[in-house]
């Protein structure tokens, strides 16, 4: 294994696919425009005190009319791939039933702006905008929810699938779960027994075996077809076996007081049970379900996408027994108050590709910062070329470890709409001034568009 002081000027595979991401509620916009339906998010940013100073993604970066400008930055940048998602309500106003054409024809042309660009589209299915009409009728506590997802995977493969090959079913389901049912800080905004969030939990994964049967059976081309969760990554303080092996144990364990974990979401899929470990952890709250739910969740895919910002670490103590490593005093952190860990990109992927042993993308990795345009009209955001260079370091080290790992989307490729931070967190490699719209490419996307272009070989530079 190599050494984790051991980084050598070296660029990525010669097939290394790098891209950006971004999540259509976040930028698109619109939100009430040409037919949309509304989703839980616009309920939960008009319930005061849910989203700081009460932001909406209404108008959000106004991607749905500015598009064509949005997509020539990326061009500019020399951007390989770029991770979209689809609206649900957009194209579905009542998340199923009467078709909006005007929401499928949005798509019909920014598809066609990204392929001429020479850029490979990446379309996420499910992004947390979930359909209000739907969420009305239980939302994913409602067994029929796998169905109502599957209508809409099948409507985009045959509208978009003579130009789109690679689909992500959902986006971290363990975050929408969590934050959404579990603590109520993000829409829908519910705070269930923890019962009702894993019977939650285990539909959307149903949602996603029966939208991959949908897209292979629709779409009119073959599909390249993933899955994206939160990578969470225990990371060994030094490189002795026994001390990888407790940071591996830890990556794949499951605490008994939560569900965000990556083993409870990830093993369904990919091997068809779920883990031992959680079935005991979490004991009598295991929703009942029929054995052939996980058949129809455990359908064969391509690739694992894991969105990782973060990490813990590991040490042994006394008599062998892991540790968990706190974060000194200092230790740097985002402005989100996320530890600054670059070696979780590094252990996440390896540890994923050991388990499950397909390929992996790392999805989503990026900082959230203040930035501003300086005095010269430029964003000089240092932090995040910085935080950027050294996780790719470790992710190198990952994929000369054997690590499967295909190709990076940087998150985000514009400043957007945060969530219940609202405005007031900026993840982009464009700053977007949200009263004109003007964007401004940072130094960030200087320095990607560099990275893009060497293969990695500029990092170390």
């Amino acid at each position: 294994m190599t050494s984790g002081s051991e980084i050598f000027a070296m660029s990525f595979p010669v097939d290394f696919l790098w891209g950006a991401a971004a999540a259509a509620y976040q930028i698109e916009g619109a939100a009430f425009e040409d037919g949309r339906g509304r989703s839980v998010w616009d309920d939960f940013c008009d319930t005061p005190g849910m989203v700081e100073q009460s932001h909406t993604g209404a108008i959000a970066c106004d991607h749905y009319h500015r598009y064509p400008e949005d997509v020539a930055i990326m061009k500019s940048m020399g951007l390989q791939a770029y991770r979209l998602s689809i609206s649900w309500p957009r194209v579905l106003p009542d998340g199923v039933g009467a078709v909006n054409e005007a929401g499928l024809d949005f798509y019909d042309r920014l598809i066609d702006e990204i392929i001429a660009a020479g850029i490979t589209p990446y379309a996420t299915l499910f992004h947390w905008d979930f359909p209000s009409k739907l969420f009305a009728e239980g939302g994913w506590l409602n067994r029929d929810s796998a169905e109502w997802f599957a209508e809409f995977a099948t409507l985009m493969a045959r509208r978009l699938g003579d130009r789109v090959t690679n689909w992500i079913t959902l986006n971290e389901p363990q975050v929408y779960i969590q934050h959404g049912h579990r603590e109520g800080i993000h829409a829908p905004g519910l705070k269930l027994p923890l019962r009702d969030q894993l019977l939650a939990g285990h539909n959307t994964m149903r949602a996603h075996g029966k939208a991959v049967q949908a897209i292979r059976s629709a779409s009119p081309t073959p599909s390249i077809i993933g899955y994206t969760a939160v990578g969470c990554a225990s990371c060994p303080m030094d490189l002795d076996p026994a001390t990888i092996d407790a940071a591996r144990e830890a990556t794949n364990g499951v605490d008994a007081s939560h569900h965000f974990n990556n083993t409870w979401w990830f093993d369904p899929v990919c091997r068809g049970r779920y883990p031992e470990a959680g079935l005991e952890a979490f004991g009598a709250d295991v929703p009942d379900f029929p054995d052939s739910d996980l058949a129809e969740i455990n359908q064969p895919i391509d690739f694992l996408g894991l969105n990782i910002y973060q990490g813990g670490r590991i040490k042994l103590g006394e008599n062998g027994v892991p540790v968990d490593v706190p974060h000194g005093v200092g230790h740097p952190i985002t402005t989100f108050d996320w530890p600054v860990v670059p070696e979780a990109l590094r252990w996440g992927p390896f540890f994923a590709h050991e388990r499950y042993g397909l390929p992996i993308y790392i999805t989503e990795n990026g900082l959230a910062s203040m930035d501003w345009i300086s005095r010269d009209g430029k964003v000089h955001d240092s932090n995040r070329i910085d935080f950027t260079a050294r996780y790719l370091e470790q992710l190198r080290l990952a994929i000369d470890d054997g690590a499967d790992v295909r190709g990076y989307f940087h998150w985000s490729i514009l400043d957007n709409f945060e969530w219940a931070q609202g405005y007031t967190k900026r993840f982009g490699l464009v700053y977007v001034d949200y009263v004109t719209g003007v964007r401004t490419v940072k130094d960030s996307g200087e320095w990607y568009a560099e990275v893009i272009r060497t293969n990695g070989a500029s990092i170390d530079g």
